[in-house]
């Protein structure tokens, strides 16, 4: 039977709580560990997410996922945007932080010890949460294999050089939330931190120097994170796998709230091929 632990709570980036949960198939039977990082404007249970969950511990994997610290959404909602001044305080440096702070949860708790391979660690991310991942996984040895889904080649080239001395002098920029209404607010402190840490968000020397397997997923027509980012994985390292959805769009058919029994034929494709991956 599949089981989700919920509502467990550790210490994030700058003393600021994560929210996580666990699903699996409790046997006592040593399971390959998926860590799924979500996208800017996400959570953890955006969408189809919790079923997403639920599938690959069908397939008796351990699959953790987990809100940002500082993804402005608070613990006691971790489903909507309460906490906007955590979310303009929110960085490439803070999110790397944070997964690396539940890799070290997954290594020392007791919760899920008699459950997991701790020698098979996977990392899982969608769109910005792939970036992450990748970025992740070049500073981290502990991280067996790799499965980016939608994720910018880039974290860079999409700030306006143009408006950096205005958004320094206003000391922040908005960016707007389609789906809530929510102008959300991005402050000044997140282009410093792009440019002091800039060789550490540095998204091809990272591919350029990952050793082990990376699955590739992308949509044939994701207008947010264009195809030809993840072409890019593949000409800077002829070792990515990277597999094309035809027709896919950013999240692959996906709706939040996400109301039907059964995948969209496009996630339902993304799920399939890295549980492939993943199995080899």
């Amino acid at each position: 039977m599949i089981e989700r632990l919920n509502s467990i709570i550790i210490n994030g980036s700058n003393n600021k709580k994560i929210l996580l949960d666990v699903t699996l198939k409790k046997d006592n039977l040593k399971k390959q560990v998926i860590i799924f990082s979500h996208g800017f404007k996400g959570f953890k249970d955006w969408g189809p997410f919790n079923q997403i969950a639920s599938s690959f511990a069908e397939n008796n994997f351990v699959f953790i996922k987990f809100n940002f610290s500082h993804n402005g959404t608070t613990l006691n909602d971790p489903n909507e945007f309460h906490d906007l001044k955590s979310f303009g305080n929110n960085n490439f440096s803070k999110e790397l932080d944070d997964l690396n702070l539940i890799i070290n949860w997954v290594e020392n708790n007791d919760l899920i010890s008699d459950e997991i391979d701790l020698n098979n660690i996977c990392l899982l991310g969608h769109s910005r949460g792939g970036g992450i991942t990748i970025l992740k996984t070049n500073e981290d040895k502990r991280i067996k294999k790799i499965v980016s889904w939608a994720s910018p080649s880039d974290f860079t080239n999409r700030l306006d050089k143009s408006k950096i001395e205005i958004w320094k002098e206003k000391g922040v920029i908005y960016v707007y939330n389609s789906r809530t209404k929510q102008n959300m607010p991005l402050y000044f402190q997140f282009y410093l931190d792009c440019k002091n840490n800039h060789d550490r968000i540095d998204i091809k020397k990272a591919v350029e120097n990952i050793k082990i397997p990376h699955l590739v997923v992308h949509g044939e027509d994701d207008l947010t994170v264009l195809l030809k980012d993840a072409k890019d994985f593949k000409k800077w390292n002829d070792k990515t796998i990277l597999h094309i959805i035809k027709d896919a769009d950013h999240v692959f058919g996906s709706t939040h709230p996400f109301l039907d029994h059964s995948y969209p034929l496009h996630l339902n494709e993304a799920i399939e091929v890295t549980l492939k991956f993943l199995k080899l």
